[in-house]
């Protein structure tokens, strides 16, 4: 199309004012430099100044040996020591959009051939503060740490909350969906990630994975102005609802892609429980999710693939043999459907044991892509598992992202959105 459209230019250019093709010009540029699209906005990063514990830390890669880093501006290197005694090493790499390989050997980060010690080293790109990890724009700054046995190292992105909410909106929600929804989004993955930050960061290097594990971000890449707008407009705003101790703070906001018409009670998928999380009747996400979203075709897997899958996460489960059967051993039941919560797996030895059933459902698909729910029936067929009768897309707890955005193309505005998913909750605004 693009050489289609600079042809035509050329053609008419003697009868068109150059007024306008400047103009076309331009806007083809636009086209081609944005993929169609020109999502990503390179501006200054916001919040490069707020306190640490603002700061969100993303684990980009873990477990590696080799990464190559670009910035389109210049960038300095630390190695960071806990020591005082040490002093800080700096150095600076002033070559724009120069390839930057960093390796690790004998247990030591290299970076374009320089060696940097103490066990790893932070990235501080100039402004606008991005810098470009195997292919991927990301805001802030940039630690790797080496591993405790000095095989491999992690790449940690230290970013600001709000970039990095930038880069999980446009991620995980489209960006051309209602304002409001959008909005929601914003508001629910901040409560998240500041809940999973303040729960478990403590405890090791980084706070949130980049991937569903947690929630998905794409640094600049996801970026959009209706993104952005969605951000800005609700900063600050997070979650919170009364803890058993009486306090009133932060809870794990989660949110799934389509619930299938009513959501679950977090108890029953991740084993904590909030009162805003016991689950709601949900007649929005129908007659906007996609058919494919909402209702899933059989899928089948292979029972040796099962039970290798099973007993590597499940060691437990080696006393049941072979596995012979899988049985529902819990339901929240729903009218016209039901969400499995619970299975039994019997043995060939006759033993048996029990998983959540959001935890087989991710043992056998970990993408999540093709076991879409535990809303389905499980049944033998041959030398394979079926599942049948799938409905909705994931584990279901708390937002249903379909749903909000039928809620908003209904006229709900943001709060009312989060109070029919989040019910008992309210909104606080947090000053950085």
């Amino acid at each position: 199309m693009s050489s289609l459209i600079i042809a035509q230019l050329t053609a008419n250019r003697s009868k068109i004012p150059s007024r306008i093709i400047f103009l076309k010009t331009l806007l083809l540029s636009l086209i081609i430099l944005g993929g169609c699209k020109a999502r990503q906005l390179i501006t200054p990063t916001p919040q490069m100044d707020i306190e640490p514990r603002f700061w969100v830390r993303v684990l980009l890669l873990d477990n590696v040996t080799a990464c190559t880093l670009k910035s389109a501006s210049p960038l300095s290197v630390t190695n960071e020591d806990p020591n005082p005694q040490t002093p800080t090493t700096r150095t600076r790499f002033d070559q724009i959009d120069a390839r930057i390989d960093i390796q690790l050997i004998n247990g030591i980060i290299t970076i374009s051939g320089r060696p940097f010690t103490n066990d790893g080293a932070t990235i501080l790109p100039d402004a606008p503060y991005i810098f470009n990890l195997n292919g991927n724009d990301y805001r802030g700054k940039l630690k790797l740490i080496v591993n405790s046995d000095g095989n491999s190292f992690d790449a940690i992105n230290l970013v600001p909350i709000e970039a990095y909410l930038a880069g999980v909106v446009g991620a995980e929600m489209p960006d051309y969906w209602e304002t409001e929804a959008l909005k929601a989004q914003a508001i629910a993955a901040r409560t998240y990630c500041l809940y999973i930050k303040k729960r478990f960061g403590g405890n090791r290097s980084w706070d949130v994975r980049k991937t569903a594990a947690h929630q998905v971000y794409r640094g600049v890449g996801a970026e959009s102005v209706q993104v952005w707008n969605a951000v800005n407009q609700t900063k600050g705003r997070v979650l919170v609802c009364k803890q058993s101790d009486g306090t009133e703070s932060t809870f794990p906001a989660y949110y799934s892609s389509t619930c299938g018409g009513h959501t679950e009670n977090s108890k029953n998928v991740f084993g904590d429980s909030f009162e805003p999380l016991i689950g709601v009747d949900c007649p929005y996400c129908k007659d906007v999710a996609k058919p494919r979203f909402f209702f899933w075709p059989m899928i089948q897997f292979d029972k040796a693939h099962v039970a290798t899958k099973l007993l590597q996460r499940y060691p437990k489960l080696k006393p049941l043999g072979e596995i012979t059967n899988i049985r529902p051993a819990g339901q929240s039941r729903y009218g016209e459907f039901s969400r499995l919560t619970k299975v039994k797996l019997l043995g060939s030895t006759g033993k048996s044991d029990f998983l959540r059933a959001e935890d087989l459902r991710l043992t056998i698909d970990p993408t999540g892509r093709k076991l879409k729910s535990t809303i389905c029936k499980i049944i033998k067929m041959g030398d394979k598992w079926a599942f049948l009768s799938g409905r909705g897309w994931g584990h279901g707890v708390g937002m249903c992202q379909y749903g909000a955005e039928g809620m908003a193309r209904g006229g709900k505005n943001t709060e009312q959105i989060l109070q029919h998913y989040y019910p008992g909750s309210k909104i606080l605004t947090i000053d950085y």
